[in-house]
């Protein structure tokens, strides 16, 4: 089966399993590499350094939010070009996604080294977690590089269809990981810096594979400089459909120092936990983030093939999917809600907190896989504002203000729903904005 055929012709149920499939387990390799710091760090019973890598995550998804964007800008752009024959573009833009990838990467280093203190005072690090911080942003900042690449890399692999050995990748970086993080963390006695250095280690030999790839496999890619170019609209087009989800990351990331910041006042038990919640309520969201990026490639396709009917019958069967799969997993969540917590640490105040904060958070669940699907179809159709207003609206215009007002209304019982009631709203507009846009493509023709 060629791209086309799988692209254009294969029974849309097929097609989706086809990309989809391969994208969830990837996604589900991501959450399970995120919360493998967090558990091993976790059985050392050291609530403070549970808080200290807690502290640290905005910095890895500030690290994803650029991922995201070349990512996703990326795969929409080349997989346009692929429907159009147009294999020259292609090669543009997977060698700017290299390249561009490991400069800001290098940046970040730079920056992390250069301000690390600063920076961890800005995220709420205290004595109590100061240390702890430092030692895994140390080593987290060399890897920076290689963070972003193999995660941009991941999601261009299935342009080509190549969602098997994109999944091999960002399993070959988990395992990995999951092998160096006890070794590390309790064998060699590091703590959270060897979390770190698990983490970085796992990435260079998933961009070790992805390399391979590129240099030896691909029939279209190319990561060669002579294809380089951020002319010709790659630069553009690459980073204004990547930035909704870009921005959704890096707001993320805000809002997560902000939160973390709320909860330090109420002490390091609470900001523990929410690292851990976030960890666990990260399954439920990848699971369907990882069927609306998997088609990703499908829409843009027949977008760029002008192929409408096949688009639409892409973008229902996917949405239902991500309905079913987010009430089950919701509903396992709620009955296994105590085992999962105490899965990362035996300390019962913390466990307490994540309880409550788990139920506050995966309400949410059932329908965050619309917003997803809707801001993935924007994109996919060259309408990257309104996803990306779509984008500051959740994460930042309205959950960060809800944080502070639920904060003063309800204390610490109401900052937990503030992300859900945030939710709720982002995906009713997004079902109008996409309404909106469609009806206009409609007129257009």
């Amino acid at each position: 089966m060629n791209e086309h055929e799988l692209m254009a012709e294969v029974k849309v149920s097929k097609a989706v399993a086809k990309m989809a499939i391969p994208s969830v387990i990837s996604s589900l390799v991501t959450v399970i590499y995120n919360m493998a710091d967090t558990f091993f760090v976790g059985q050392t019973g050291d609530a403070l350094q549970v808080a200290a890598v807690s502290l640290t995550n905005p910095i890895f998804i500030l690290l994803m939010a650029f991922a995201n964007m070349f990512a996703m800008g990326g795969s929409a752009v080349a997989s346009v070009a692929l429907g159009k024959k147009d294999e020259k573009r292609v090669k543009n833009v997977t060698s700017f996604v290299f390249y561009a990838s490991l400069a800001v990467g290098v940046v970040f280093m730079i920056v992390l080294l250069i301000f690390m203190r600063p920076v961890l005072t800005l995220f709420g690090a205290d004595a109590d977690t100061y240390e702890y911080a430092r030692g895994y942003t140390l080593h987290i900042s060399y890897g920076a590089p290689f963070i972003i690449w193999s995660a941009a890399s991941s999601f261009i692999l299935r342009v080509e269809g190549a969602s098997k050995e994109a999944m091999i990748g960002n399993m070959i970086g988990t395992i990995a990981n999951i092998v160096l993080d006890p070794i590390f963390i309790s064998g060699l006695h590091m703590g959270a810096a060897g979390a770190a250095i698990a983490t970085t280690i796992g990435n260079v030999l998933a961009c070790l594979y992805y390399l391979w790839y590129f240099l030896k496999k691909t029939k279209i890619f190319s990561i060669h400089f002579r294809y380089f170019t951020y002319r010709e609209k790659i630069l553009s087009r690459v980073c204004t459909i990547g930035l909704p989800t870009a921005i959704f990351s890096g707001l993320m990331s805000v809002s997560t120092i902000i939160l973390n910041q709320i909860l330090v006042a109420y002490g390091n038990a609470p900001v523990a936990a929410i690292g851990i919640v976030f960890k666990a309520n990260m399954f439920i969201t990848f699971l369907q983030m990882g069927l609306a990026n998997g088609v990703q490639p499908l829409l843009g396709y027949n977008y760029g093939a002008e192929n409408e009917n096949r688009f639409q019958e892409v973008e229902r069967f996917t949405k239902m999917c991500c309905i079913i799969v987010g009430i089950a997993s919701v509903i396992f969540y709620y009955v296994c809600r105590e085992p999962i917590i105490r899965i990362f640490i035996n300390d019962s105040e913390v466990i307490a907190y994540g309880v409550q904060m788990l139920i506050g958070y995966m309400l949410s669940g059932p329908v965050i896989g619309i917003l997803f699907m809707n801001m993935n179809c924007m994109q996919s159709v060259g309408h990257a504002f309104p996803a990306t207003v779509l984008s500051v609206l959740r994460q930042g215009i309205l959950l960060i203000p809800l944080l502070y007002l639920l904060n003063a209304l309800f204390g610490l019982n109401g900052v937990i729903y503030g992300q859900s009631i945030t939710d709720y709203i982002a995906v009713i507009l997004s079902v109008i904005l996409w309404q909106r846009i469609k009806k206009n493509l409609k007129t257009k023709k």
